[in-house]
């Protein structure tokens, strides 16, 4: 570093190992809502250097209870304004946004570039469709997957299960929305705080 040039400040509290292989690392986040929105963040603060995001969807009002998004993003491209916010903390952060359904067709070409993959889909199917296509890959990214997230139990239910050599899957494994459990936002981000805080610990040698 030359003279009078000033150090990054997130390479300060990390060091420039750590730095480094963050700014390199590739990750992809199927889903923008309340899982992959969060997960997306919490990558960008940590100094991931791209991201790779894919959903359909907009931002609904219903959405803020839980979701990474402000009034102001009703109505909006989820990955447009996710994309738009991972920009104000850090705009060096490379940004791959899909605003498209990720499907067995095109789920390989979006993420099998990507060194991990955040699963973050609230339909079962869909978890289960991309966990099928990327684990197929070979060589394939690690799959980190949200699996029961919803309702009001205690934090100490939410862990995080290394199930095979490229899948981690984090949550309960039992509660679904789907049978009527309602979602609150400290248990979404929990869930999705462990798939983030796996995904840099992968990315950093220490899974």
């Amino acid at each position: 570093m030359g003279e009078g040039a000033q150090m990054d400040p997130l390479e300060q509290r990390i060091g420039r190992m750590a730095r480094e292989r963050l700014a390199k690392a590739r990750i992809g986040i199927a889903g923008a809502g309340g899982l992959g929105s969060n997960i997306a963040m919490m990558l960008a603060r940590s100094g991931v250097g791209h991201l790779v995001i894919a959903d359909f969807d907009t931002v609904d009002e219903s959405n803020l209870n839980r979701q990474h998004y402000a009034r102001e993003h009703v109505g909006a491209s989820k990955v447009d304004a996710l994309s738009q916010q991972i920009h104000a903390v850090d705009p060096r952060v490379a940004m791959q946004a899909f605003r498209l359904r990720v499907t067995p067709q095109n789920a390989r070409e979006l993420f099998g570039g990507c060194d991990i993959v955040c699963e973050a889909f609230d339909d079962a199917q869909a978890k289960a469709m991309l966990v099928e296509q990327l684990l197929s890959l070979t060589p394939g990214p690690i799959v980190v997957s949200g699996n029961g997230m919803a309702g009001i139990g205690p934090a100490s239910e939410i862990v995080t299960r290394r199930l095979g050599s490229r899948l981690y899957v984090c949550g309960d494994g039992e509660s679904d929305v789907d049978a009527g459990e309602v979602l609150y936002a400290p248990r979404v981000m929990l869930c999705a705080a462990q798939q983030a805080l796996v995904a840099v610990r992968i990315v950093l040698g220490e899974e």
